[in-house]
């Protein structure tokens, strides 16, 4: 299954030599055995990223052609730079422990660009499968849409016949054999039938005995182990260094793209075989992986599948050695088996890649309909933006969009404090919020206002604190207009039940303190209770016990409703 796909995507995704692919699959997977906590997580080039690779070799040649360097030499420099800068974003992402990143992205998003790239990968690989490559080099459209209306204008027309018979003879039967495969789980000797080696030996006996690349049919042809003139090379060298800087943000992407699909593949693996994984190792260990790779000139961004890693578990995977095991088999292939593959029609290996298309498109019409049914009208709106911006522009906007509305969604989540209004339960000291209790159980002190803080304080949640209570203390709960009368009697004394906050940071200190200046200028009594050691300290250290009086940090809430209404009598005489 490695093989043929990782030959795929080297040729037609990443446009580059079937080496790269083959070389990609085997040098990353073994690096990652020896330091990732996956036990089936196979590592190798992946189709979305590859595809982002083939668009920045192909945008590079297309606007600059170096004099005194081939086409083939910068190709290679472009793959390297950007294994190089992929690894080390991985391994720096790991190294600071930021492998909760894995968190950011919702799934509407990841489904919604998983549907995407499947679609412009079938759209990229219909045009070889019609034998159109050589009329698409010369118009050369860019855009999805714009290779969408290439093949409906010139499929028909203008396509090879038997490139086309060839192609969707392949996929037929790769789609027959997965599916007989799929009805005869319980018979191992079927189950591990392997439908893409079967299709690639019997095509190129095929081709080799019919003569088909005379007929005009594109074949791999010899495949020189080619990697720019040395085997090894640091990757960093004056020909990389040129797309250094075009290509740092498509290394960001691969980054992020490549982790997410790791991190589900080996979590899911985890699950299944019941042992634990490390975010922050796994960074690590990818990272690792593909900055050893990079040594090796033109080799491919390499990450976890959740297919092949899935498959891996089913034929007996149970430690890192199948890793190491199989790339060393890639490796021999890579120096042996390459000749044998001569006669491999181009259009079979696009055929390959169009049954990945299959498996990326399955869990979609799921995920809508279960939106659908959840009435989750924002999570389908994401998902169909992220869709639309893939499809229209490219793959890099789709990612971008996906994770700046995801930063987004995350960052206005929690810029907003977790509170409740709390009142007394009639007869009792027992304290409840207000929105968790029927109206007629919970009773509403006037002129008191009982704030139960739900979280921890920092930056980003406290920001918007005075305006919240202030909206609090004229509406109480629930959504309301700025426009309408206030509904509550005004303010008198105010009190923070903080049991929930463990931490604050200095810049929720400040904001607090700020508050309470506030609030005293207005003459509202303020009270604290439920504080605890820690945060007491640091409104100690603030200046905020000073202003605000030791006598008002109270033990709970019922000793700050008594103190209320002792100062109320006082008053009154």
């Amino acid at each position: 299954m490695l093989i043929p796909q990782s030959v795929s995507y080297a040729t037609s995704l990443a446009k580059l030599s079937p080496v790269v692919g083959l070389f990609s699959a085997s040098i990353p997977g073994i690096v990652y055995a020896l330091l990732g906590t996956s036990r089936q997580l196979n590592v190798a080039p992946e189709a979305a990223l590859s595809l982002l690779v083939g668009q920045a070799v192909s945008e590079i040649l297309t606007h600059e052609h170096p004099p005194q360097a081939s086409s083939d030499a910068i190709a290679l420099a472009i793959s390297t730079v950007i294994t190089f800068q992929v690894g080390l974003i991985s391994f720096l992402l790991g190294f600071f422990r930021l492998g909760f990143l894995d968190v950011v992205l919702s799934r509407a998003l990841l489904r919604g660009f998983v549907t995407a790239v499947a679609v412009v990968i079938s759209i990229e690989q219909l045009i070889p499968m019609f034998g159109l490559t050589a009329l698409h080099h010369k118009y050369n459209p860019q855009s999805t849409l714009e290779k969408f209306m290439f093949l409906v204008e010139y499929a028909m027309s203008e396509g090879h016949r038997t490139t086309t018979i060839i192609s969707f003879a392949a996929l037929s039967a790769l789609v027959a054999m997965r599916s007989f495969k799929s009805l005869f789980k319980k018979y191992w000797f079927i189950y591990r039938i392997p439908e893409v080696l079967v299709v690639v030996v019997i095509s190129t006996m095929l081709s080799d005995e019919f003569g088909w690349d005379e007929d005009g049919v594109d074949i791999l042809g010899s495949v020189p182990i080619n990697t720019g003139g040395a085997f090894v090379r640091f990757p960093i060298h004056h020909l990389t260094l040129r797309y250094l800087r075009k290509t740092t943000s498509t290394a960001v992407l691969i980054s992020v793209a490549g982790f997410l699909d790791s991190i589900v593949a080996a979590k899911q693996n985890a699950a299944k075989y019941e042992y634990s994984i490390s975010p922050n190792r796994e960074l690590v260990a990818l990272g690792a992986s593909n900055i050893i790779a990079s040594f090796v000139p033109g080799t491919l961004p390499a990450y976890g599948s959740i297919t092949r890693s899935r498959v891996n578990g089913d034929v007996g995977g149970r430690t890192q050695m199948a890793s190491l095991i199989c790339s060393a088999i890639v490796l021999l292939a890579t120096f042996f088996l390459l000749p044998w593959l001569y006669f491999l029609p181009k259009c079979v290996l696009a055929s390959i890649i169009c049954l990945v298309v299959f498996s990326l498109l399955a869990e979609a019409p799921h995920d809508v309909k279960f939106y659908w049914r959840m009435r989750a009208w924002v999570d389908l709106t994401l998902m169909t933006l992220t869709f639309l911006f893939t499809i229209i522009w490219n793959v890099e906007i789709g990612i971008a969009v996906s994770v700046v509305i995801s930063l987004l969604l995350v960052v206005h989540r929690s810029s907003k404090t977790r509170m409740a209004v709390m009142g007394r339960i009639p007869g009792t000291e027992r304290w409840k919020s207000i929105a968790d209790e029927d109206e007629d159980v919970v009773e509403d002190v006037p002129g008191v206002l009982i704030i139960r803080l739900r979280e921890n304080l920092d930056f980003a949640n406290t920001a918007q604190l005075k305006e919240r209570l202030r909206r609090l203390e004229l509406y109480g709960v629930g959504k309301h207009h700025p426009s309408e009368e206030p509904h509550r009697q005004f303010t008198q004394n105010l009190v923070f039940h903080m049991a929930d906050v463990d931490t604050i940071d200095v810049s929720a200190v400040q904001i607090f303190y700020e508050l309470v200046e506030t609030y005293r200028n207005r003459c509202v009594g303020l009270y604290i209770t439920h504080l605890k050691r820690r945060v007491h300290d640091s409104f100690e250290r603030a200046g905020i016990v000073q202003l605000l009086g030791e006598e008002n940090f109270l033990k709970d809430v019922s000793s700050a409703m008594a103190r209320i209404e002792q100062s109320a009598t006082r008053q009154r005489l």
